[in-house]
């Protein structure tokens, strides 16, 4: 078989992102549906959206996380461009419900690893069935230029966007980061804690800014340890471990990217642009 050979087996970095890119999306789905199971009522604004009341809402809540669960577990199972499509546009269309009920657009923004990490695998799906095959197996395949290319340039806006979107909100003072910094002991709870918070979002904004104009390896790190640690948070200050594994897009982003940098250096190449 020749080093051409598009049907090859897949190089280890190809397979590698593969592999996270799609558990990435399993654990925002798998997250957000246990939600969906546990009935959390932080969701009755956005069925009010639309016009469906407390009673009704709370009777689509299992039914919602169930089939959000089946469909995470699918990414590693059986994971099919059929999918993806839908979970891209649903991770879209739960992200803008922020926005439509009165949250902001940067709840929208923070969000933006729940749908540009299967919007990513989707691209990737054009290797391994572009004629069709929606409900065909996919397969990780080694990357052409053109698609690592796509790629890269999806989860670099993805990762600039999500830092973006939870800078703004800490530049903000959303409260409840200033819970998280106050719960672990960090700064006094009043004023102190309030400027710490905002000084946080001013770091988070230049970290997208970096990423989006010069994206490399070593910022990808920086920027998949700040999301994993922040995000940590919740667990640790008494909230459910489904807040921490439904943001697994926000980690897998920056780590695609950084695969992605990575390979790129090793080829001698400069990052596609």
């Amino acid at each position: 078989m020749s080093e051409a050979d598009p049907a090859a087996p897949a190089r280890r970095p190809d397979r590698r992102l593969f592999d996270v890119l799609r558990v990435g999306a399993a654990m925002c789905f798998v997250g957000h549906g246990a939600f969906g199971l546990i009935t959390k009522a932080a969701w009755l604004p956005y069925f009010a959206v639309v016009g469906i009341g407390p009673r009704l809402g709370y009777a689509l809540m299992p039914v919602i996380g169930t089939v959000d669960i089946v469909l995470g577990l699918s990414m590693l199972l059986w994971p099919t461009k059929a999918a993806l499509a839908y979970m891209t546009t649903w991770a879209v269309w739960t992200a803008l419900l922020r926005p439509l009920a009165g949250q902001g657009v940067a709840e929208f923004l923070e969000r933006a690893g729940n749908y540009g990490v299967p919007f990513a695998l989707l691209l990737l799906s054009a290797l391994t069935s572009p004629d069709g095959g929606w409900f065909e197996r996919m397969e990780p395949r080694r990357l052409d230029p053109a698609t690592a290319r796509r790629v890269s340039w999806v989860l670099r806006v993805t990762t600039a966007t999500l830092l973006l979107g939870h800078g703004v909100l800490a530049a903000a003072g959303k409260p409840q980061l200033a819970k998280h910094l106050a719960a672990i002991g960090v700064g006094d709870g009043g004023p102190t804690t309030r400027a710490l918070v905002t000084g946080q979002g001013g770091f988070e904004i230049g970290l997208a800014l970096a990423v989006l104009v010069a994206p490399a390896s070593s910022l990808a790190l920086v920027a998949v340890t700040w999301k994993v640690a922040t995000e940590l948070l919740f667990p640790l200050t008494g909230d459910y471990v489904w807040e921490f594994v439904e943001r697994g897009g926000s980690y897998v982003a920056p780590l695609g990217l950084m695969l992605l940098c990575e390979g790129l250096s090793r080829r001698g190449a400069t990052h596609p642009t």
